[in-house]
């Protein structure tokens, strides 16, 4: 199996008028980062830049929110038109769609000859879930790529151990986690959560954030972070586990090549064996401290 070119991108927030401007923005970005990589995968919401234009609202939530639904059927066919030009495989963030009388935040994983399928987020954060009304979508999945199975946490969930978890143990030697974050506080809790799940996983997590003030939009007011791709902390990768990553803030693709051969090795012979190693039944309630 040959090693993946990945590209992840901090997407920079602007203000966009319609979906053609949108798709605009979106064919160069993958135009800069396709002869460099075979697989993109792009922020949570990154499109919602659009909801404010498209609702003709100034920074209202609700609007926002009905008119990103409306929108998405032609967003994923700017989506999958992009990635069947360019011949490259997209996760081009995340966007609100509707679901059987819900909205879920849904993200695409998008082949070169246009085909798709979709992983949504569980853990709906407070905006989320009280504002938006977002509600929690279908469990974790893995997806077959030609480098082997990849999964898909979107922001939050990755903070969920057992969400990653449950995709490493289906096949994931990778795990991309679009993100949007509108503090260091938030940023720092995805970007801590993905280190961990590589560190205990033994796996690659890459993630995309949206960079940029938009005070234009209620749902992407502000954005913080950095793109970003995490590995093991063993022999063989970064004393740290940064694979690669961008300055904080700034808009633009963080490139790695990813061999899948390196995860199996150091899942089979580490200087730990975290992902062996895994605790395979419930945790034991502790006991009571003693105090002497």
């Amino acid at each position: 199996m040959s090693a993946l070119r990945l590209a992840s991108l901090a997407w920079p927030v602007e203000r966009t008028p319609d979906v053609a401007a949108y798709a605009a923005k979106l064919a160069a970005l993958v135009a800069e980062a396709a002869p460099r990589a075979d697989l993109l995968v792009m922020p949570e919401y990154a499109c919602v830049e659009l909801g404010t234009a498209l609702s003709g609202q100034v920074a209202d939530e609700a609007a926002e929110l009905r008119a990103m639904v409306a929108a998405a059927p032609a967003l994923l066919e700017a989506m999958r038109g992009v990635a069947r030009r360019h011949g490259v495989w997209l996760v081009p963030g995340s966007l609100p769609m509707a679901e059987g009388g819900r909205v879920v935040n849904r993200a695409p994983l998008i082949a070169p000859d246009g085909r798709l399928a979709f992983q949504d987020k569980m853990a709906m954060t407070r905006f989320e879930r009280e504002r938006w009304g977002v509600a929690a979508g279908a469990g974790p999945a893995v997806f077959e790529t030609p480098w082997g199975r990849i999964g898909i946490s979107i922001c939050y969930d990755a903070e969920f151990p057992k969400h990653v978890r449950a995709q490493v143990e289906a096949g994931a030697w990778l795990v991309l986690v679009p993100s949007c974050t509108d503090t260091m506080h938030g940023f720092n809790r995805v970007r801590f959560a993905a280190q961990a799940r590589a560190l205990e996983n033994q796996c690659f997590v890459a993630v995309a954030p949206t960079v940029g003030e938009a005070p234009w939009s209620a749902a992407l007011d502000a954005n913080r972070g950095f793109a970003s791709v995490f590995g093991p902390i063993d022999r063989g990768f970064p004393e740290d586990g940064v694979v690669a990553r961008g300055a904080l803030d700034m808009p633009g693709w963080v490139y790695a090549t990813l061999d899948p051969a390196r995860i199996d090795a150091v899942r089979r012979d580490g200087a730990v064996l975290n992902h062996r190693d895994w605790p395979q039944a419930p945790v034991a309630v502790p006991a009571l401290g003693v105090f002497r």
